[in-house]
């Protein structure tokens, strides 16, 4: 089974904030509706949110990135090593991914979340893990 880039860079990148010492999830849904690519909790309750670009062509096609501001403290693109950073936002983060790990190229301006936001969202962030590794260990048809 062929593996999109879009999967490969999700990977290098979940793996990159594992190693910081994140709990990461894919694919989460915010309040708004939105699903972001990757969303990673820090141990302090920080919120970063990574959206995975695999060409210049998928980031210009995207209009969705600005909404999901207000659910995150950080929020940063990730792309292959070729992709051209000036295409990219200034006050973003970047990170350079491949399928095996990530770097990040540059911090992002920090924001802030309203406190029962960030406390809704760290309960949903949990009971969403919760669900995934149950599925894991019991599948259920």
């Amino acid at each position: 089974k062929k593996i999109s880039k879009t999967s490969m860079l999700t990977r290098g990148v979940s793996r990159l904030f594992a190693d910081m010492g994140f709990g990461t999830l894919t694919e989460f849904r915010l309040p708004n509706g939105r699903r972001v690519d990757i969303i990673a909790l820090s141990s302090d309750g920080l919120f970063s949110i990574i959206e995975v670009k695999s060409s210049v062509q998928d980031f210009r096609g995207d209009s969705k990135w600005p909404n999901y501001l207000p659910y995150c403290n950080r929020f940063y693109f990730a792309v292959e090593e070729c992709f051209p950073l000036d295409a990219l936002p200034g006050d973003c983060g970047i990170i350079i991914a491949d399928k095996f790990t990530a770097n990040i190229e540059r911090e992002p301006a920090e924001r802030s979340i309203k406190g029962a936001r960030r406390q809704l969202q760290i309960k949903r962030f949990a009971l969403i893990a919760s669900e995934r590794l149950q599925r894991i260990i019991d599948p259920r048809p």
